[in-house]
C-alpha cells in the first residue's frame, strides 16, 4: 500500500481475507504491513489449540510511556452464510455502500484506526492496537490471551478504545460506556421412565423441569439503575426427546441465559440457579458458563473526549449507553477505563452487511481527533 491510507481500501482488503472464527486467513498479514511501514512494532501470538483454537493475536505499538491510548478490536468475523447478492469476502461499492463480511463488525473500524494512525505520525506517549481473532467465538484464546500477554511484559495502558459498531441511527450518536454480564447455565432433570398409565410407577422429570424454569422465570433479579435496564433470564432451549406418546420420558433437559447489570455477579445468579434447580430436583445436575461479568466506565475524561472528538468532526452529540451484547470491553474494562465507539451497527451479522463509505472516511476523522486529543 502506497501513499495515504484510504480506510476504504484497507477495510476491503481485510474483507477478502475469510477469517470466520478461529481462521485469520491472512487478515493480520494485512493488519502487520500497514502498521509496520509506519513505525509500529508488532508482535503476533497464537493461542489455543483446537476445536477453538490456534488463535492469531497481534498487538502493535509505537511511542514510549505516558500517555499510552490503545485500541482494541477483532479481526475474526462470523460465518458469511448464503444468499449474499456478491461474495461476502470479495469486497464491493455499490452505491455509497462497501458491502462484505466485516464491513462493520469491525474491520471497517480497524481500517479507520490505521489511517487515523497515519496522520498522526509523530506523537507524546504511546498508542497501541490490541487484535484478537477470537471476539466472534468463544473468546477464550482472544482478549484475554492479549492482557497476559501484556502483563507479563508490564504493558498497561491509560485508556482503551474498543471499536465495536456502537452507533445506532447514524455515525455518532451512540457511545458505549458499559455493558451487561452474560451466564448460560445447562439444566439436566433425570427421572424414571415408564407408562403413562402407571405414573406411580415412573418419575416424570418434565414435570420438575416445568416448576424449575417456572421459579426461575418468576424470578426478579433487579429494576436496573440510571445506567442499566433491569437483568433479564430467558430460556432459550428446552428438550426431551421423547417420541412417544405413552413414555414417560426419563430425562429433560434445559438451557437459559441471563443477561445482568452491575448490581449482580456471575457466581451469586449461578449459586441461586443451583439452589433452586437442588429444591426441586436433588438428583438434577447444573452446568453454568459465565461469560463476563457486567463493567460500567463511569462518564469521565475518557467518554468526554470520544465525544467531543464526534461532535467536532460530524456536529453530533453523542448519548452514552450500555445496552446490546457483549463484547470483549468486559475483559479490558479490567485493567483500564474502557468505553466502544465505531460504526452504525444496523447490518452486523446480517447477509449483505455494508458500511458506508462515507462513514468510514468519518470514523477515521473522528478516530484522528481523538487521538490528538490524547497523544497529540
Amino acid at each position: 500500500m502506497t501513499g495515504p491510507i484510504d480506510p476504504v481500501a484497507l477495510t476491503a482488503d481485510l474483507i477478502r481475507c475469510a477469517s470466520v472464527t478461529p481462521a485469520d486467513a491472512g487478515a493480520q498479514d494485512v493488519l502487520s504491513q500497514a502498521l509496520e511501514a509506519q513505525g509500529f512494532t508488532v508482535h503476533r501470538f497464537s493461542s489455543g489449540e483446537a476445536p477453538h483454537g490456534p488463535v492469531e493475536n497481534l498487538v502493535a505499538i509505537r511511542g514510549h510511556g505516558a500517555p499510552h491510548f490503545a485500541f482494541a478490536g477483532h479481526s475474526d468475523v462470523v460465518p458469511a452464510g448464503g444468499g449474499w447478492t456478491s461474495g461476502a469476502f470479495e469486497p464491493v461499492i455499490r452505491g455509497d455502500l462497501l458491502y462484505g463480511r466485516g464491513a462493520v463488525d469491525m474491520k471497517g473500524a480497524i481500517g479507520a484506526f490505521i489511517a487515523a494512525a497515519e496522520r498522526v505520525p509523530e506523537h507524546k506517549g504511546t498508542i497501541s492496537l490490541l487484535i484478537t481473532g477470537d471476539e466472534e467465538g468463544p473468546a477464550i484464546h482472544g482478549t484475554r490471551a492479549i492482557i497476559a500477554w501484556m502483563a507479563e511484559r508490564g504493558i498497561r495502558p491509560d485508556m482503551i478504545l474498543v471499536g465495536e459498531p456502537t452507533s445506532d441511527a447514524r455515525l455518532g450518536d451512540t457511545i458505549k460506556i458499559g455493558r451487561r454480564g452474560s451466564i448460560n447455565a445447562w439444566i439436566e432433570v433425570p427421572g424414571t421412565q415408564g407408562h403413562v398409565a402407571y405414573p406411580h410407577l415412573a418419575d416424570n422429570p418434565v414435570t420438575r423441569l416445568v416448576r424449575i424454569l417456572d421459579r426461575l422465570k418468576s424470578w426478579r433479579l433487579d429494576h436496573g439503575n440510571a445506567w442499566f435496564q433491569p437483568s433479564n433470564l430467558e430460556v432459550t432451549d428446552i428438550e426431551v426427546g421423547n417420541s412417544a406418546t405413552n413414555v414417560i420420558p426419563g430425562g429433560a433437559r434445559a438451557r437459559l441465559n441471563i443477561r445482568f447489570n452491575d448490581e449482580q455477579k456471575g457466581h451469586a445468579l449461578e449459586a441461586e440457579i443451583r439452589r433452586i434447580v437442588a429444591e426441586e430436583a436433588p438428583r438434577a445436575s447444573v452446568e453454568a458458563m459465565i461469560s463476563g461479568e457486567a463493567f460500567l466506565t463511569e462518564p469521565g475524561a475518557l467518554s468526554t473526549l470520544v465525544s467531543e472528538a464526534i461532535h467536532e468532526v460530524i456536529d453530533i452529540t453523542a448519548q452514552l449507553s450500555t445496552t446490546g451484547g457483549t463484547s470483549d470491553a468486559r475483559f479490558l474494562s479490567q485493567i483500564a477505563p474502557t468505553v466502544e465507539f465505531g460504526l452504525p451497527n444496523a447490518t452486523m451479522h446480517k447477509l449483505d452487511e455494508a458500511a458506508a463509505v462515507d462513514d468510514l472516511r468519518q470514523l477515521a476523522d473522528i478516530y484522528e481527533a481523538v487521538l490528538r486529543k490524547v497523544v497529540g
